[in-house]
């Protein structure tokens, strides 16, 4: 017997753990119980992962951007970068000599139809007095015909750029949503051929680009689940699957691409934000306990884990890996019924455990 006992002790000093055997009780108090996370053990088939590389973008199916079909001077500018903006808000104001030109031409057809008018007048006279013929005053009524159409096409194009008198025009935002791209300022001169004045998406939701490389690439397939994790908030998960993948391999980054489509309820997930995609992979190694990896403790070189069944109830255990993903370790160790781990605090009751 006392041999016995002196063989326990000796394992105990040796490791610098306690077992179950030897752990004097404890209990976690109120205050502890309070920011100490329990994780559930699953006995389930061991599933490796592929952690991809991306970034989240801008659905493009929903983007708009805006060029300027006249030439100016950028009068005012009433919007930023990231700004939310209305249909039908103005953005701009510009100042054009197209604009003045064409009210110039509405002027012109304005005079030109009034000066029909009194021809007419004055021929529907002179017919009825036989002076002249009817068809002098049916070539009278083409022309204010005419002048008529190019008028309307005139005020047409001024009512649709929001001209004013003054010579100039307003640009308003064709949809709501987030300003994306701003290349105007005040004091810019404008043309047609330039590029997209400012771009618009309402980012309700975006798509996260994925960097998939030739030596990962059969293992990925349209349709698979994929969890994505931003480097703005690393310990949230959104969850998608692969919607597209795009059949031609990336010139400067070497790589194929793919498309996750994510729903932006909460306007987390930014264009420009680095991502990173985790796959599934299948696997032939069989099935083990998972681990949450948030739960595992290393002390002399060794991975242990602190099993819960109730709060005075608490033991350390060496575990010994499998295999191991992103989210959690494979162990070859088993689990009893109602047995569970510490996934937060783990560190600090390892060591309450192990003085």
């Amino acid at each position: 017997m006392a041999a016995a006992v002196l063989s326990s002790c000796s394992k105990a000093e040796e490791t610098g753990v306690q077992t179950a055997e030897n752990a004097e009780r404890y209990c976690m108090n109120e205050q502890l119980k309070k920011s100490t996370a329990v994780a559930d053990v699953h006995y389930t088939p061991i599933t490796e992962q592929i952690l991809l590389p991306g970034k989240v973008d801008y659905n493009e199916n929903d983007l708009v951007t805006f060029r300027s079909l006249l030439e100016g001077t950028v009068s005012s500018v009433n919007f930023e970068l990231g700004d939310h903006v209305r249909a039908g808000q103005v953005l701009a104001t510009i100042n054009s000599t197209q604009i003045q030109e064409l009210y110039q031409q509405q002027r012109s057809f304005q005079n030109e139809i009034a000066s029909i008018r009194k021809q007419i007048e004055s021929k529907r006279e002179l017919l009825k007095d036989g002076m002249i013929a009817a068809p002098e005053l049916r070539e009278s009524e083409h022309q204010l015909a005419n002048a008529r159409i190019e008028l309307d096409r005139v005020q047409q194009i001024l009512r649709m750029y929001r001209a004013n008198g003054q010579g100039s025009f307003q640009i308003v935002a064709p949809k709501s949503g987030y300003i994306i791209q701003k290349n105007i300022s005040p004091g810019q001169s404008i043309s047609a051929d330039e590029d997209a004045l400012f771009a618009i998406s309402n980012l309700d939701q975006v798509w996260v680009m994925v960097n998939i490389y030739a030596s990962t690439l059969r293992h990925i397939k349209v349709g698979d689940p994929v969890r994505v994790k931003t480097v703005a908030d690393p310990d949230r998960l959104y969850y998608g699957k692969i919607d597209k993948i795009y059949n031609v391999f990336d010139d400067d980054e070497h790589v194929l691409k793919a498309r996750v489509v994510l729903e932006n309820q909460n306007m987390q997930l930014m264009p420009g934000l680095a991502a990173d995609i985790i796959i599934d992979k299948s696997s032939s190694q069989g099935n083990a306990y998972a681990v949450p990896n948030s739960a595992k403790v290393f002390h002399n070189n060794k991975e242990y884990v602190v099993v819960y069944k109730d709060d005075c109830n608490l033991t350390t255990r060496r575990i010994t890996p499998i295999a191991s993903n992103e989210e959690v370790t494979y162990v070859k160790e088993d689990f009893g019924p109602g047995e569970k781990v510490i996934s937060k605090n783990a560190l600090l009751l390892f060591e309450q455990l192990n003085p």
